[in-house]
């Protein structure tokens, strides 16, 4: 399978380069399934419903969030409405939603996303380790018609990130981090045959601070004092996304490319 996931959605810059390159990207890349991580994707604040059915209209396949994921109320009621949004598996069971969902995609094949954050100066959710344990003892690559098993594991620790792709390794086939909205450059594929990179980076405007205005931001660091409130930046946008490539036979990854289109950063795009 060719799955291809965007990271953090922010603000307009964001939704804009996502929607105007998304289906091109499928059929260059002969995609089959596309995740986007969208809980920015509302002026850097959450998602609403209309923007989650301009992206599915798009053909995105599915919708991670985070720890903004209930910043705009009215996407609350949303969650019992459309399954293939989803938030951190590891909040409290009474939370709307789920992080665990099984998608169909094309010639039958099926797809498992994960979704979970972590706890390193996050929210104290409960524990995501034991959350991916569980998941993965109920759901494994192909058993039961699984054909490929996605993590997107937001947080802000390189380290527990990197903890929970080495934990799955073998039983996932791509882990990626999401939540800094910085691109790592160790995109690879891990001993066990489970791709990862500690995180994809933002779709957003990167001449700013994190996808946010940066003079406000600096503001803030600079004085230690009330400022404006932070607002997303909206220059031209960057689309950086991991593309990975599983085989058919195990779910486990081949290949594994960061893709950068776009705004400021330097273009790489997987053949």
């Amino acid at each position: 399978m060719r799955i291809l996931i965007c990271g953090d959605v922010v603000g307009r810059s964001g939704r804009t380069v996502v929607l105007d390159n998304i289906k091109r990207l499928r059929a260059t890349l002969k995609l089959d399934f596309i995740v986007v991580n969208g809980e920015n994707a509302a002026g850097g604040f959450g998602i609403t419903p209309k923007i989650c059915n301009q992206f599915f209209d798009a053909g995105i396949d599915a919708i991670t969030t985070g720890n903004h994921v209930f910043d705009q109320r009215e996407i609350i009621p949303h969650f019992d409405r459309e399954k293939r949004l989803l938030r951190p598996h590891n909040y409290p069971k009474t939370t709307p939603g789920t992080g665990v969902a099984l998608f169909e995609a094309p010639r039958g094949r099926k797809v498992l996303i994960v979704h979970l954050m972590t706890r390193l100066f996050m929210d104290p959710l409960d524990d995501p380790f034991a959350c991916a344990a569980q998941a993965l003892e109920t759901h494994r690559l192909k058993q039961n018609g699984i054909d490929a098993i996605i993590f997107d594991v937001h947080g802000e620790a390189s380290s527990e990130k990197m903890a929970m792709a080495h934990m799955v390794d073998g039983r996932a086939s791509v882990v990626v981090g999401t939540h800094s909205h910085i691109p790592t450059g160790d995109a690879h594929i891990l001993t066990g045959g489970t791709a990862y990179q500690t995180d994809i980076g933002m779709c957003g405007d990167y001449d700013s601070v994190i996808g946010m205005k940066k003079q406000i931001s600096v503001e803030r660091f600079v004085r230690k004092m009330p400022t404006a409130r932070l607002e997303a930046a909206d220059g031209d946008g960057t689309l950086c996304a991991t593309f990975v490539e599983t085989d058919d036979a195990t779910g486990l990854a081949l290949r594994v490319e960061p893709l950068r289109l776009g705004g400021i950063l330097a273009s790489t795009m997987p053949e």
